[in-house]
């Protein structure tokens, strides 16, 4: 799981960052609904000052990390169904604190940087309600800001990005960074060991395959995890088997999802060999989950297409 926020000065291009994470299929959390949500709730006009008044009385009364703490349930949902999750709107150093807390190594800032005046044109352009007048309340915006410690934040953040060009460098740049975080496979391994099986040779079969699989066992059932494919992949061109495993992918695809049942007894020998899923002597149920990237893209990169058993074009993943 990783959890990436965007800080920056209003009308950097949070919002903008945000929609490019929504477009790529990342869910956004996003930090000003729970303001205006109050705004709301208290039966008060969206402004921009009603907002500024609530957001201001909700960290006097609730702590500096008060909005923080309220999306925290929101970021757990979002991340219960999407390994990597995306907060708009960080405003200080108490919620950075807030959320390292809370996640960890997990969770990942950064900063969006761009000129006041170059902000000042987005605000003419997007007409929002709650939006500043003048360049002027832009600046008295953004002191409102800092001193809720959003220079700390920004201190602290571990990329920036600078929103100084056009909109199509600025997505660009957005895009490349997320995928970074979201481009990756998820791989589940389970399967049963019996009673005439040794335990031993059952995870010695699983890290021949996925050497970094980190493996559970719970009574009679083994659980597995692992991120690296790179042994999988060699050993699929080195045996020249890419046409069948690729069918085997393709043929129990579900969304973005597939799964696969390999053979454990040639597994032993660092061997792939495919399996039915009702085989004696469970095989291994191999699941891939991709994030971030065309499932069709991952099917490349692991079992491209062959022309006399070697494969016609190898792609990055």
């Amino acid at each position: 799981m990783k959890i990436i926020a965007f800080v920056g000065l209003p009308l950097s291009g949070k919002s903008t960052a945000a929609k490019v994470a929504e477009e790529m299929g990342i869910p956004v959390v996003v930090m000003g609904d729970v303001i205006r949500e109050e705004v709301r709730r208290r039966s008060l006009e969206l402004t921009d000052e009603n907002a500024g008044k609530i957001a201001s009385e909700l960290r006097r009364k609730e702590g500096m990390d008060a909005i923080a703490k309220r999306c925290i349930p929101r970021i757990r949902d979002a991340a219960s169904k999407s390994r990597i999750v995306v907060v708009d709107g960080i405003r200080g150093i108490a919620e950075v604190e807030c959320f390292r807390r809370e996640f960890g190594d997990d969770f990942i800032l950064i900063h969006i940087d761009s000129p006041i005046e170059l902000r000042f044109e987005r605000v003419l352009k997007r007409k929002r309600k709650d939006d500043v007048a003048s360049i002027e309340d832009l600046k008295q915006r953004d002191e409102r800001e800092l001193s809720w410690s959003m220079g700390e934040a920004i201190k602290v953040a571990d990329f920036t990005i600078e929103n100084i060009s056009d909109l199509k460098d600025f997505v660009e740049k957005v895009r490349d960074i997320l995928q970074r975080f979201a481009k990756q496979v998820e791989v589940e391994i389970e399967t049963l060991i019996h009673p005439t099986e040794d335990k031993g040779r059952v995870v010695k079969a699983v890290k021949n395959l996925f050497p970094d699989a980190d493996i559970k066992i719970e009574g009679e059932k083994l659980y597995a995890a692992s991120q690296n494919l790179s042994k999988l992949r060699e050993l699929l061109r080195r045996q020249r088997i890419l046409d069948t495993a690729r069918a085997e992918l393709l043929k129990n695809r579900v969304g973005n999802e597939t799964t696969v049942y390999l053979n454990k007894q040639t597994a032993l020998i660092s061997r792939i060999n495919f399996a039915d899923e009702d085989v004696i002597l469970s095989p291994l149920r191999v699941t891939f989950r991709v994030h971030g990237i065309p499932f069709e893209h991952f099917v490349d990169w692991l079992t491209p297409e062959t022309r006399d058993g070697k494969p016609m074009r190898e792609i990055e993943l």
